[in-house]
């Protein structure tokens, strides 16, 4: 993702106890149902002579999920019996304790939706113990769990505090239903949970009372079985049971499902999509974004649509209309899009500081070279016009941009691109210390110019998502090509990386994030929390509220660095090469780093300026959309990535000088960020 800021979490799940026999491992224990009536007993645990109830023994059940990100970047994805103290308490701070914690097993093909679990009960659970039963007696009290999938990235096997997302309990793909509404945030509003009574003298609530919520004083009680149970808060009151094996099926929200719009006609879909990019696209104020218009410019092409590509045409031509690089149309219908840039010169551009065009490439035995073409030659037009104007002309097939230096870039890329059967082209151009002069080049079928001019030059897509090395200098390198790859592997790299640092004693490092498409934000952040001692905030989100209408910032969802263990951490002077190349949780990465001026910021842009959250929906054609949902902010509330980036703290000039020494393959700003470390 450049993409997400978020961790999916889960809900919870019950399960009970009922009946025994002398010997419960070989007697079958018989299923209970009982519906719990306000005022009335509840069920108790069955008479039999032998021990206490065990009840509820094993949980299986599914999880569908239709969250386009869910599997991205999960090596490790776990089923856990989550101990809900966090809920009863209203504790969004608390941290699971691992003793209490249960480890369940898929027994599915986790990239395939819906996947399957079995999760086998503690005899002797040691979660949170609680007096809900709203008695005068303090009561033993009962351990109240859910089901919930977790992803496990950093430690050992166990969730630790930076797996949990900072603590509470889980609001998506849980046993439980939680409410995202403002006036009800995080109250589990249905769903099921498991309960384990110590003995059957405890209760537990039999309804939500008076103010719809659970485990407040209003709640009505019953008794309930030793044991385990599950207990459905579907029913009303609440019913209770005590199979051996029960069916627990997660939850997932609303505001994590997938929006499909995929069988409505053309018009009516085109329709949705407008009303949910009005209502939840982050940042329509900040770009003065009309909907109307929009809606006025491209409804008419979608109603002339008699094919599934001039559909899809009429999507792309709307959502390249919105300056932002998150947003996007995802379809195979628009591969003809390419063909008016599908032939070549054999040369790519690259521009200075000055506004002097500069070829940057020349490919092999190209129509460029064959004519004399020269890297570090200055191109003045293209057929007899100025090349300025022939640049800004470009509409760029990799569009919409977020900046207006992502946009040049591209434009530059790809104004020596034209359709393959075109005439020759005029080309005026210098060689160094040489006459102008105009050629006429053959367009021909060659992509090597326009790899060569890529933001991801260089990326064969074999690299690791973090790669490391020592440089003659004494300093340390790391680049971090990603944050979508493998979570597990990419923390596991990047503690060895910065373990070999410290193991070699290397007190300088530099970090490039040059070439890196971003991901998971929250795994941005976490790695980032390696060069503090202290836990900082870094920001927060802003969602649209349904319920109210408008987006919503609560301050409890603040983001915040954990540092890890203190012998994890390095401590030396830090370094970070930027540029347009890094996109969405790398800018994230990026602008933790200049928290307390931790790290120097180098290079020649700044990052491409992907503030934001993204959210995918279907549409007919089996084309997907993408959207800005999450509008991000630091910790002053204010927008500070967005249209901006990570701004270099030292501007390194881009002459025509530095541009034919980085294509002779002299690394300049690396150059420079050594500098920058003394």
């Amino acid at each position: 993702m450049g993409m997400l800021r978020y961790l999916a979490a889960s809900a919870a799940l019950l399960a009970l106890a009922a009946g025994c026999a002398d010997d419960p491992s070989d007697v079958p224990v018989a299923e209970t149902t009982s519906t719990s009536v306000p005022g009335e007993s509840g069920p108790t645990a069955p008479s039999g002579g032998g021990t206490a109830a065990t009840g509820v023994r094993t949980v299986t059940g599914s999880v569908t999920y239709s969250d386009s990100f869910f599997t991205m970047g999960v090596n490790d994805p776990l089923i856990v019996l989550e101990d809900q103290s966090g809920f009863v308490e209203r504790d969004r701070s608390f941290i699971v304790p691992v003793e209490s914690q249960t480890l369940g097993r898929l027994t599915s093909d986790f990239d395939t939706s819906p996947f399957t679990y079995s999760l086998d009960l503690p005899a002797e659970p040691q979660g949170g113990l609680h007096d809900v039963d709203n008695d005068t007696t303090d009561d033993t009290g009962v351990m109240v769990y859910a089901v919930a999938y977790w992803t496990n990235t950093f430690g050992d096997a166990y969730l630790e505090e930076r797996d949990l997302g900072g603590g509470g309990w889980s609001t998506a793909y849980a046993s439980t239903r939680v409410s995202d509404a403002a006036e009800s945030y995080l109250e589990v509003t249905g769903g099921r949970v498991l309960v384990y009574a110590p003995d059957a003298a405890q209760g537990f609530p039999s309804d939500f009372g008076p103010d719809d919520k659970l485990f407040t004083d209003d709640d009505p009680t019953v008794a309930v079985p030793a044991g385990w149970s599950v207990v459905d808060l579907d029913t009303a009151p609440f019913t209770v049971s005590q199979p051996e094996n029960a069916e627990v099926d997660l939850i997932e929200p609303d505001g994590s499902a997938l929006d499909d719009f995929s069988a409505l006609a053309y018009p009516e879909a085109f329709d949705a999509m407008v009303e949910k990019f009005r209502n939840e696209y982050a940042f329509t104020e900040l770009k003065g974004i009309d909907w109307d218009e929009l809606a006025g410019t491209f409804r008419p092409q979608v109603e002339a649509a008699t094919t599934p590509a001039e559909f899809a045409a009429a999507l792309d031509g709307f959502a390249r209309s919105i300056p932002d690089g998150h947003v996007g149309v995802i379809t195979d219908l628009l591969d003809d899009a390419f063909a008016p840039f599908a032939g070549g010169l054999g040369i790519a551009l690259a521009e200075a500081d000055d506004d002097t065009v500069v070829v940057s490439y020349v490919a092999p035995a190209s129509p460029a070279e064959e004519a004399g073409l020269v890297v570090g030659a200055t191109v003045s037009a293209i057929g007899g016009q100025p090349i300025g104007e022939v640049v800004e002309a470009v509409e760029p097939p990799s569009g919409p941009f977020s900046s207006e230096r992502g946009r040049r870039l591209q434009q530059l890329r790809f104004a020596t691109r034209f359709p393959l059967d075109s005439e020759p082209v005029e080309l005026t151009y210098a060689n160094p210390g040489g006459s102008e002069r105009t050629v006429s080049l053959a367009v021909v079928d060659e992509s090597d110019s326009l790899q060569a001019s890529s933001i991801y030059a260089g990326l064969d897509g074999t690299e690791l998502p973090v790669e490391f090395e020592l440089l003659p200098s004494g300093a340390g390198y790391i680049r971090i090509t990603s944050f979508s790859d493998d979570l597990q592997l990419t923390v596991r790299l990047w503690e060895r990386a910065l373990a070999t640092m410290t193991d070699y004693g290397v007190e300088s490092l530099v970090i490039d994030l040059r070439t890196n498409g971003g991901g998971n934000g929250y795994l941005a952040d976490q790695m980032a929390a390696y060069f503090f001692d202290d836990r900082i905030p870094v920001g927060n989100t802003a969602w649209y509220d349904e319920s109210i209408g408008d987006f919503r910032l609560d301050p409890q969802w603040e983001s915040t660095m954990i540092p890890p263990p203190a012998t994890q951490r390095f401590t030396g002077k830090i370094v970070a090469i930027v540029g347009p190349g890094c996109f969405s949780a790398c800018e994230f990465f990026g602008y933790d780093l200049t928290i307390d001026d931790r790290a120097t910021i180098v290079g020649y842009d700044a990052t491409e300026g992907l503030g934001g959250s993204v959210t995918q929906f279907a549409m007919p054609e089996g084309i997907m959309v993408q959207i800005t949902t999450g509008r991000a902010v630091d910790p002053t509330g204010t927008i500070h990535l967005e249209g901006i980036g990570v701004v270099p703290d030292i501007d390194v000039p881009r002459t025509v000088d530095a541009i034919v020494r980085q294509a002779n393959g002299e690394d300049v700003l690396l150059a420079a960020a050594e500098e920058a470390l003394g």
